[in-house]
């Protein structure tokens, strides 16, 4: 196993220990306001909040989406150079 995979793995541990004592929505709630919040930021001031915070929403959704799409085509890409 290499450091890399090991340093991965006590990291998740710790994650895992640290929600087993709290609630990850709680100690996480600033970090995900202030990441929607550059979504909201992104959206004209002049529409109504309701339909500025579905965009907000929506672009958030869209922008993971494009990172999945990316992760995909990186591990086709990846499979793709081992069995040549």
């Amino acid at each position: 196993m290499t450091s890399d995979s090991l340093a991965s793995l006590r990291g998740r541990i710790g994650g895992l220990a640290l929600a087993v004592q709290r609630n990850p929505r709680e100690y996480t709630a600033k970090a995900r306001a202030t990441f929607l919040q550059r979504f909201l930021d992104e959206q004209p001031v002049d529409l109504p909040p309701e339909e500025r915070q579905r965009r907000a929403e929506a672009a958030r959704k869209l922008h993971f989406t494009r990172l999945a799409l990316a992760s995909a085509k990186a591990r086709q890409k990846s499979r793709k150079g081992t069995t040549a």
